[in-house]
C-alpha cells in the first residue's frame, strides 16, 4: 500500500513538471514563429530591398526571398526553432558526457573495486559529473550498503545493485532523448512545407503563363521564385535536422553503452570480491 502512495505521488509530481516543459517548448516554437514574421515583414519587406516596389522587383537577395510568400516565414520559423533546439540539445548531452571520457572512467572504477577502495571510487563519479558518473554513483552507494548486509546472500544482493543501476538509468535516459522528437518531426515537415511552397509557386507561375496575350514576366518570375526559395528552405532544414538528430543520437547511444557497461562493471566486481 505504501508503496502504490509513493508511486501516486511521484506521478502528480511529475506532472507539473512535464506541463512546464510542455508550455517552455510551446513558448520557444510561438517566439521562433513570430520573430520570423517580423523579420519576414519588416525586414525583407522593407521598400529597400526593392527596386520597383509597387511591382515587387527584387534589388537583393532579401527581396528575393520575400517574393517566396507566406511559407517562408513559416520555414524561417521552423529553422529558428530547430536552431533553438539544437542548442538545447547540445548543451544538455554535453554536461551528460560529463568530464571524464566513459571508457576511462569505467577502467578507474574498475581499478578501485578491484582494490575495495569505495571511497576512492565515489570520489571518480565526482569527477566524470555526467550520466554516467551519476548511475555509478547510485550503484556504488548499494554496492557499499550490500557489503555490511549480512541477511541475504551474495546473488540477492547483486541483484539489489542491478536494480539500483536500472532506476539511476531510468531517470538519466529521459534526460537524454528529451526534446530529439522536434529534430525528428521537423526534418520531415521541412521538407513537405518546402514542397507546398514549391506547388504554390508554380501554380502562381502557370497562372502567370495562361494571361492572354503575352505572359506577365514579373509575375512568372515571382512564381518561380516562390518555387525555388521554398525548395531551398525547405531543403535546407530538412538536412540541418536530419544531421543534428543523428549526430545526437549516435553521442547518447555512447553515454548508453558506457552506463550499461559501468552496471556489468558493478555487478561483476562484487560478486567476485565478495562471495
Amino acid at each position: 500500500m505504501a508503496d502504490v502512495k509513493t508511486a501516486a505521488k511521484t506521478h502528480q509530481a511529475g506532472k507539473p513538471k512535464n506541463a512546464s516543459n510542455f508550455m517552455i517548448n510551446l513558448i520557444i516554437v510561438l517566439a521562433c514563429i513570430g520573430v520570423a514574421e517580423i523579420v519576414f515583414h519588416v525586414v525583407m519587406g522593407s521598400a529597400a530591398n526593392f527596386k520597383d516596389a509597387e511591382k515587387h522587383v527584387p534589388a537583393n537577395g532579401m527581396g528575393t526571398m520575400y517574393l517566396g510568400g507566406w511559407v517562408v516565414p513559416v520555414l524561417m520559423g521552423t529553422a529558428l526553432t530547430l536552431i533553438a533546439f539544437i542548442v538545447e540539445r547540445a548543451l544538455t548531452i554535453i554536461k551528460a558526457k560529463g568530464k571524464v571520457n566513459g571508457a576511462e572512467f569505467v577502467r578507474k572504477v574498475q581499478y578501485h573495486l578491484a582494490n575495495k577502495n569505495i571511497d576512492a571510487a565515489l570520489a571518480e563519479c565526482d569527477k566524470q559529473a555526467g550520466s554516467v558518473g551519476n548511475v555509478m554513483r547510485a550503484g556504488l552507494v548499494k554496492y557499499r550498503d550490500m557489503i555490511n548486509n549480512h541477511e541475504i546472500d551474495t546473488d540477492q544482493k547483486v541483484l539489489s545493485i542491478q536494480k539500483e543501476i536500472e532506476e539511476a538509468t531510468a531517470l538519466e535516459l529521459p534526460m537524454l532523448e528529451k526534446n530529439l522528437v522536434f529534430l525528428s518531426t521537423i526534418a520531415s515537415v521541412a521538407t513537405l512545407l518546402g514542397l507546398f511552397g514549391t506547388v504554390l509557386g508554380m501554380i502562381r507561375s502557370f497562372a502567370a503563363m495562361a494571361t492572354a496575350g503575352s505572359p506577365d514576366a514579373a509575375a512568372l518570375a515571382a512564381g518561380i521564385s516562390e518555387a525555388l526559395i521554398n525548395t531551398a528552405l525547405g531543403i535546407g532544414t530538412s538536412f540541418l535536422a536530419i544531421v543534428s538528430y543523428n549526430f545526437f543520437t549516435t553521442i547518447i547511444d555512447g553515454i548508453t553503452y558506457s552506463i550499461d557497461e559501468s552496471g556489468f562493471t558493478l555487478t561483476q566486481s562484487f560478486a567476485a570480491n565478495y562471495k
